[in-house]
C-alpha cells in the first residue's frame, strides 16, 4: 500500500507532526507513516541570508524517500527560502514525490509574539495540505478560504481553512488511483 510519509528534518515537534499526519491523511485518503528524522543537508544553510534553502530540503527528502511512500512531506523548524523569494512557508515538487514545511514563519515567535500552539497547529496543517496538493499537481486555487490558496504571509494563511475546496478535492481524487490491486488482477 503506498502511504504518506511525514519526515522530521532536525529537531521535531511531536504534537505538530501528530497533527500534519491527521490532516493529510484526511485530505488525501492515505494511510500515512512517519519516518525516523533525517538531519538538515549538508550545505543547506546560507549564512548571508540566515536561512536554509528548500530546494536542498526537498534533495534530502527524495534520498530518504523508501519505496512504499508514494509522498515525502518534511517537517523543519527552519526558516526557508528559494532564490527568488525572500522566504517560503514551504516547497513542492509539482507532481512530484516531495514536499517541506517550515514552521518558523507561521509561529507567533518568529515575529516577537506570544507562542500560541493552537494557531502554530492549525498554520502547520493548512500549509501541510497545501504543499502535498502541490505534489498532486494542484495549483494556487482562486478561493481564498481553500488551503490550496497563494498565502505571502500569515493573514493568509490564517483565513484558509484546512479542508480543500470541492474543485481541488475533485481533483486530488481523480489525480489518486484508488488503493488495493490493479482491475483485473487479485491477491
Amino acid at each position: 500500500m503506498s502511504v504518506l510519509a511525514v519526515v522530521p528534518i532536525g529537531p521535531s515537534d511531536e504534537e505538530v507532526l501528530a497533527a500534519v499526519e491527521g490532516v493529510v491523511a484526511s485530505a488525501f485518503g492515505r494511510e500515512t507513516a512517519r519516518l525516523a528524522p533525517i538531519p538538515e543537508p549538508a550545505g543547506a544553510f546560507d549564512a548571508a541570508r540566515g536561512q536554509w534553502s528548500a530546494p536542498e530540503m526537498l534533495k534530502a527528502l527524495l534520498a530518504a524517500r523508501p519505496p512504499e511512500a508514494d509522498r515525502v512531506l518534511g517537517v523543519t523548524g527552519r526558516d526557508l527560502f528559494v532564490p527568488v523569494l525572500s522566504f517560503v512557508f514551504g516547497q513542492a515538487q509539482m507532481g512530484g514525490p516531495t514536499a517541506v514545511i517550515s514552521l518558523a514563519r507561521i509561529s507567533q515567535a518568529f515575529s516577537g509574539l506570544p507562542e500560541d500552539r493552537p494557531l502554530l497547529l492549525a498554520r502547520a496543517r493548512k500549509e501541510a495540505v497545501h504543499e502535498l496538493g502541490h505534489t498532486f499537481g494542484l495549483v494556487h486555487c482562486p478561493d481564498p478560504a481553500c488551503p490550496m490558496s497563494l498565502s505571502t504571509g500569515v493573514v493568509q494563511v490564517d483565513r484558509k481553512g484546512e479542508s480543500l475546496c470541492a474543485s481541488c478535492a475533485a481533483l486530488v481524487k481523480e489525480r489518486i488511483p484508488a488503493a488495493g490491486p490493479p482491475e483485473g488482477r487479485t491477491g
